[in-house]
């Protein structure tokens, strides 16, 4: 009797089971709307999984009503956030393939011989992105390694797509210098990698 009490009293929040239904009814069309973005079911399924565990842990309390608004907004956060790493983790991979140890050039900036698709390949399977995304820590902590110019530079070209002229204007120096940073620090990362036995 008095869990049907409770279960009468009005209230404007999810209850449990609410969210639970609602989760149950958007998942396979989250599933279809992410799929469509990223052409990869693997990456699909845990960008849902972690679109609606994030719904669950921080608004699972919220209104029914203001559910289907916040979920969206969380699913295309992920998608996102997704993208985002891809193509920087494609551009740092891509980039340190592309460096030849004859190349003595310090003026030269990688960037510019690249050929920048609109994004990366969506055929990967789980064990590339796996080791992809291993590849990818390993980069960014031989990063934090670079000296302060040359760590500033490559992050303002290639984290965030400055072009060498922005770059040079928030550093304060000559776009010759920009690349001369950007090239060094290429190479640094290069040979940090080839040291730890991978080859690119």
């Amino acid at each position: 009797m008095r869990g049907r009490a409770h279960d009468n009293k009005d209230s404007p929040l999810a209850s449990r089971n609410e969210l639970s239904d609602f989760l149950a009814d958007v998942e396979r069309r989250a599933f279809k709307q992410a799929l469509f973005a990223v052409r990869d079911e693997h990456v699909a399924l845990d960008i849902v999984q972690d679109a609606m565990l994030r719904l669950a842990e921080k608004y699972g309390a919220k209104p029914v009503a203001e559910l289907p608004p916040l979920f969206q907004r969380i699913l295309q956060n992920a998608i996102r956030d997704f993208f985002r790493r891809q193509k920087v983790r494609s551009l740092w991979v891509t980039l340190l393939s592309s460096l030849a140890p004859r190349r003595d050039d310090d003026e030269a900036d990688p960037l510019e011989t690249l050929e920048t698709a609109a994004g990366p390949s969506n055929q990967r399977g789980p064990e590339l992105a796996l080791e992809q995304s291993q590849l990818l820590d390993l980069i960014e902590r031989e990063i934090r390694k670079l000296p302060a110019r040359q760590r500033e530079a490559f992050l303002l070209r290639y984290w965030e797509e400055l072009d060498v002229a922005e770059t040079a204007a928030v550093m304060g120096c000559s776009e010759g210098s920009v690349k001369t940073h950007c090239s060094r620090a290429a190479h640094a990362l290069a040979t940090a990698l080839k040291a730890r036995g991978i080859e690119l």
